[in-house]
């Protein structure tokens, strides 16, 4: 099986053959490798109906940053065995659906390539350009897939996996009055950030009342939080950014509210405590030593599950009328001021 050369694919197989048919389960494309065909897998739980609110949260996007795959099978396996016992994560399920694509990329984590098997970095292949300057090469270019962040040919299609993905967010999230996504990456950092578009312009997002509200919360919530919370563009502006893509996408935003966070998990943490994982190509962009991964799972599980929670409890909190006016200024001073 090709699962069996691929650690987080076995693992998620065991997941599923845990749950058994407590959770849906589609194959969106299979990726051909040399072992055989890899499955791009969503899983959903919950209830189905469209009114009601909706999370996905998304891993291995790059395949070289295996820790995001981990943390989103961590969090599903969590959920799986709390099945078993935990009737209130059933009352959740009732009023809430919940979508999981953990591994986005198989084909690039098994070459340990941050693209996919065609050279493609997926998170510059969506159709949207930078409105203003990028940085070179790291904000996107299509001058050859050998070279990094390759966003494909011009006019080309995407390629399967952001298509895939594409696919389960406007199926299953998007088109309801409140959807949240979380993205699990790793990057360059000593901070752990929680990043929300736009990342192809520095106007900000239609949401941002609600978007800080929701980061409002979460520090109130958790005092001693490790997370910076703010727009991309504070950092760097890109092109073909999937998330911005899918957000410019809502037929309605004014009756339509989806929040798009993506998480980068500082590798410097890991690096500053072992500075050998330097001279490894996956060391760069993940723990290496076992108790450090340990670790990195424990530390975002509180977040996925405050998202979850945020996401069913969304009309108790979402900013209306005045509120949302101030909360819009606030946001305004504090990322774009």
């Amino acid at each position: 099986m090709p699962s069996t050369n691929l650690p987080a694919l076995a693992e998620l197989d065991r997941i599923l053959q845990l749950a058994g048919d407590r959770v849906e389960v589609r194959v969106m494309h299979q990726v051909a490798s040399e072992s055989g065909a890899l499955p791009v897998y969503a899983i959903a739980m919950g209830n189905p109906s469209p009114e009601v609110p909706a999370i996905g949260f998304f891993g291995g996007v790059h395949g070289l940053e295996r820790i995001g795959t981990e943390v989103v099978l961590a969090f599903l396996a969590s959920l799986v065995q709390r099945m078993a016992w935990d009737h209130t994560l059933h009352q959740q399920l009732q009023t809430m659906r919940m979508v999981f694509m953990p591994l986005v990329n198989p084909g690039g984590m098994l070459r340990g390539t941050r693209a996919n098997p065609a050279g493609v970095d997926l998170m510059r292949n969506a159709p949207i350009d930078a409105l203003e300057p990028v940085p070179a090469w790291v904000g996107g270019q299509r001058v050859s897939a050998k070279l990094p962040w390759y966003r494909g040919a011009l006019a080309a299609p995407m390629q399967p996996e952001a298509q895939a993905l594409c696919d389960v967010v406007e199926s299953e999230l998007t088109h309801r009055a409140f959807s949240i996504s979380i993205d699990c990456h790793s990057g360059f950092g000593v901070r752990d950030r929680l990043w929300f578009p736009y990342a192809h312009t520095r106007q900000p997002i239609t949401h941002l009342a609600e978007m800080y509200v929701l980061q409002r919360m979460y520090r109130q919530s958790y005092s001693h939080h490790p997370y910076v919370f703010e727009p991309q563009s504070l950092q760097y502006l890109t092109h073909g950014d999937l998330w911005d893509h899918l957000h410019t996408r809502l037929e309605d935003p004014t009756r339509q509210v989806f929040l798009p966070l993506t998480l980068e998990m500082g590798s410097w943490l890991w690096i500053k405590k072992n500075p050998r994982q330097l001279f490894s190509r996956y060391g760069i962009f993940n723990p290496l030593i076992g108790h450090r991964q340990e670790r990195v799972l424990r530390r975002h599980m509180a977040l996925l599950d405050f998202v979850s929670r945020a996401a069913c409890s969304a009309p108790s909190w979402l900013p209306q009328g005045s509120y949302r006016h101030a909360m819009h200024a606030e946001a305004l001073q504090r990322w774009y001021e």
